[in-house]
């Protein structure tokens, strides 16, 4: 009897023929890929995420809720970004740019190959035999860079003038894991896709992979009261593990939020210091006035504001000196040492203006 791979690849080659293809045509787009199947089973993939999203993990944050909110109205933007992202941004980034990128770095060249022999399925041919150890390693070694990933887009300024749009949302739920600025997702995307090319990754499985990733991720974004227990929160990341990850800033322990990494795996914070457990729901957002004005903006503008975060920061020899900032004026990096938090948090500046200690 046929089993679901069988099932799934005939309907996305169906949908691929009938759907796709006519669309590539007509927009003059064939070139896009050589089998419109790939297109269709990236927005089929897309689709399942936004019904597992929107069927159980939305009716759970009405039924289990961390915060009771009057209405969602910061959070209504990050419902069109993850959409937008899943079935636009992302499938046509990744057939434009980052699969190419992926065949020029496995020595295929821009039309794909073999890989030249450099992955680890050529060098561990036992790999290959065994699809499950494989893909175990794999994603191991994927959420392991993922982690530390996480960490440099914390600590190098100009990276986190993108990255800081993530957080600055009042209203964590979970669509807000697609809340990101594009060209964050793109160098993330960068680094992710480099160690699939190490491991030999194909690109379908590479994509089931990401949908397990993105999944876990939008569950631990949600608005939920929900933990796995004192002993599995200390191996997969959780609500309410990630929420911590989210707090804004406590002025009497400025460095409290620095935890709490983890995509998937919570075992990388345990093993290198920075888990945090045991603390009780805090709001979420930035303390940063001029980052927590994204809440006021629109979707074009928040991702024009985030590159000008970037801009005013990768410009700056301050920009590349690691460390936490807020951003000032023409959005220049103030090290957060040289800021008063305690008034920050109880009085923010108007838009544009922050209070800060002399330097």
């Amino acid at each position: 009897m046929p089993d679901l791979p069988f099932y799934w690849s005939h309907v996305a080659a169906w949908v691929g023929r009938h759907a796709i293809a006519p669309v590539l045509a007509a927009l003059h787009l064939t070139g896009l890929t050589d089998d419109p199947a790939d297109i269709a089973a990236s927005l089929m993939i897309a689709t399942l995420q936004l019904c597992i999203i929107g069927c159980l993990f939305r009716p759970l944050e009405s039924w289990l809720p961390v915060e009771r909110w009057e209405d969602r109205r910061c959070a209504r933007i990050d419902f069109h970004y993850t959409w937008l992202m899943l079935v636009g941004v992302f499938p046509l980034f990744s057939f434009l740019i980052l699969t190419p990128f992926a065949n020029w770095l496995a020595g295929g060249g821009a039309g794909g190959g073999d890989g030249g022999g450099f992955d680890l399925q050529h060098l561990l041919p036992w790999l290959g035999r065994h699809r499950w150890a494989l893909f175990a390693g794999y994603y191991l070694a994927y959420d392991f860079t993922y982690y530390w990933m996480h960490r440099v887009q914390h600590w190098i300024p100009w990276w986190w003038a993108m990255h800081s749009m993530h957080h600055s949302q009042r209203q964590l739920s979970c669509w807000a894991n697609d809340r990101s600025n594009y060209l964050d997702g793109a160098l993330q995307s960068f680094v992710l896709a480099a160690v699939g090319v190490a491991f030999g990754v194909s690109a379908d499985e590479f994509a089931w992979l990401m949908l397990l990733g993105e999944l876990v991720q939008n569950f631990s974004h949600a608005n939920v009261r929900i933990g796995f227990g004192p002993v599995l929160e200390k191996i997969f990341v959780d609500p309410k593990f990630h929420r911590l990850h989210h707090m804004r800033v406590d002025p009497a322990r400025p460095r409290l939020h620095n935890c709490n990494y983890g995509q998937v795996f919570a075992f990388w914070d345990v093993l290198f210091g920075t888990a945090l457990y045991g603390e009780p729901p805090r709001p979420t957002g930035v303390a940063d006035p001029m980052v927590d004005r994204d809440n006021e903006l629109g979707l074009v503008a928040l991702q024009i504001e985030g590159l000008k975060r970037f801009w005013g920061a990768v410009r700056r020899l301050d920009g590349w000196r690691p460390g936490e900032v807020a951003f000032g004026e023409r959005y220049r990096p103030i090290r957060v040492e040289h800021l008063d938090l305690h008034a920050l948090a109880a009085a923010p500046a108007p838009p544009g203006r922050m209070a800060a200690t002399a330097e």
